[in-house]
């Protein structure tokens, strides 16, 4: 019994640290473009809406835009924004779209802790859709940075 309350006070004092009390890192924000809910779903397949609204992930290796190396720039499939130029593209051999840099302003960032360990989560700056993440294991040659990109949130504008 003498055992039970120390466990009972440690049990209580841990868990006083809830997720509720934790700050919430994640930009809640307005965009430029803001949709309602429905109107997303209306505008969006259901893959792209799970991807850019939920902040989902696509399978590997099931994006068509993983080996694309054509010259050109990928740009938010929700609201048109260009986000990255496939001078920046290189092949991670993760099964996701992934460049080394985005074009400065078009992307933002913040904090997500849903698998229970920080990364940087990457959505269109225009609005707000998820990207993917961006990791520190990118070329070291460049910018050293891998920025993983669901590739049904990619719509690809070949150069003309």
């Amino acid at each position: 019994m003498n055992n039970l309350i120390p466990l009972l006070a440690f049990i209580i004092l841990f868990n006083c640290n809830s997720s509720a009390q934790k700050q919430n890192e994640k930009v809640s924000k307005t965009f430029e473009v803001s949709k309602t809910e429905s109107e997303w779903k209306a505008e969006l397949s259901e893959m792209e809406f799970y991807v850019l609204r939920n902040a989902g992930t696509e399978r590997p290796f099931s994006s068509p835009l993983n080996k694309n190396y054509a010259e050109g720039t990928y740009h938010c499939v929700a609201c048109n924004t260009p986000l990255f130029k496939s001078e920046h593209k290189f092949d991670s051999g993760t099964g996701w779209p992934s460049f080394d840099r985005e074009i400065n302003g078009n992307v933002g960032f913040s904090t997500d802790n849903d698998l229970g360990y920080t990364r940087t989560e990457e959505h269109c700056a225009t609005c707000g859709g998820h990207l993917g993440h961006v990791f520190n294991d990118g070329p070291k040659n460049t910018t050293g940075k891998r920025h993983c990109i669901n590739g049904v949130a990619l719509k690809f504008i070949p150069k003309e």
